[in-house]
């Protein structure tokens, strides 16, 4: 059954819309969908809460929340401010939880290593780097100055980017414990570009997950994890999907020839088996046919370049404005307002 089910993506809510697609019922995965009306942004949390769910998802337990945004592509920057604000405000629940276990402890704040996966010279796979490079780093003045040197809300930021096991040499988690063991951190952001199912939702979709990352595998190429059984405290990870393999967007082209060919007389009956197809076979069967010249292919948007460079600023602002112990305030604000 899970080898029926396996699509390259690193989105959680695509895995279970995929069974919803074809009426396979997984035990012990949740999902919930709530819509914020004023931002245009469909959020949307899946969370798997057993061994079985997780084995039938291809992913880790824990919770995968995703928010949708269209117009996250378009160049209006009091839009992006807005999704800042709202991926602020989802990450500072994780970072609040781990205050919360050092609310006795001497040392103040929270020390958060912020992780940019992904490789610089590769745009598509450029969003982690280019999100570390337009964040405020803190942990260097706080060392040399105490917390005078800082805001007292701010958290303690340190950042790396590894790069990739091609140029290193090493394996990316390696290089992370390596850093952890070294400057012991309370958690772990860990930021990466993504693959996407559906080419809709090509940089327009945020992913926060609680169960780490692991590296490579919506395009197959598998690398050691980063989570927090590997690394010994919290990781989260951000990721937004940058590619999508050249298979799918024939399969979805060939579901909507299904469509049309339902609609016509002549070839009524050729859709009609064609739908007998679940969308794991239709997927395989498109693998198949464009077998071997785009088997293997990834696809990204032209405009590839400027759009990451613009997702990296709106990921950097939300998490700056985490730093900062001010990720909550606009939420407070909008509420007072409409009082």
């Amino acid at each position: 059954m899970v080898e029926k089910y396996t699509i390259r993506t690193d989105l959680a809510m695509e895995q279970k819309e995929r069974f919803e697609s074809d009426h396979v019922e997984v035990s012990g995965v949740v999902l919930e969908e709530e819509y914020d009306e004023e931002r245009e942004i469909k959020i949307t949390t899946v969370r798997i809460e057993t061994e079985n769910g997780a084995k039938m998802m291809g992913k880790p337990v824990g919770t995968y929340l995703t928010l949708e945004v269209p117009d996250m592509a378009s160049a209006d920057d009091g839009y992006h401010r807005e999704i800042s604000e709202t991926l602020a405000g989802f990450l500072e629940k994780y970072v609040e939880n781990e205050e919360m276990k050092k609310e006795h402890s001497k040392e103040k704040g929270c020390s958060i290593l912020t992780v940019g996966l992904g490789n610089r010279e590769v745009t598509p796979d450029a969003l982690g780097p280019y999100v570390v490079d337009q964040l405020n780093i803190t942990r260097h003045m706080v060392q040399e100055y105490g917390r005078y040197g800082v805001e007292e809300e701010s958290r303690i930021v340190s950042a790396i980017v590894p790069g990739v096991m091609a140029q290193t040499g090493m394996e990316t988690a390696e290089i992370v414990q390596g850093v952890v063991k070294e400057t012991k951190p309370d958690m772990i952001l860990v930021i990466d570009a993504l693959a996407a199912r559906s080419s809709k939702r090509l940089n327009r979709t945020i992913q926060i997950s609680d169960a780490g990352i692991h590296p490579g595998a919506g395009v197959g190429n598998h690398r050691s994890v980063i989570t927090k059984e590997t690394m010994g405290i919290p990781v989260i990870a951000i990721g937004v999907p940058t590619v999508v393999d050249a298979a799918t967007i024939v399969n979805d082209t060939m579901e909507n020839f299904i469509a049309a060919l339902e609609t016509s007389e002549n070839l009524k009956g050729v859709g009609v088996v064609l739908q007998g197809y679940n969308s794991a076979e239709k997927y395989e069967l498109v693998k198949e046919l464009i077998a071997p010249h785009l088997n293997g292919m990834f696809v990204t948007p032209k405009d590839i370049d400027e759009t990451i460079r613009r997702i990296s600023y709106t990921v950097s602002e939300a998490l700056n404005l985490l730093f900062s112990g001010k990720a909550g305030e606009s939420e407070k604000k909008k509420k007072q307002h409409r009082k």
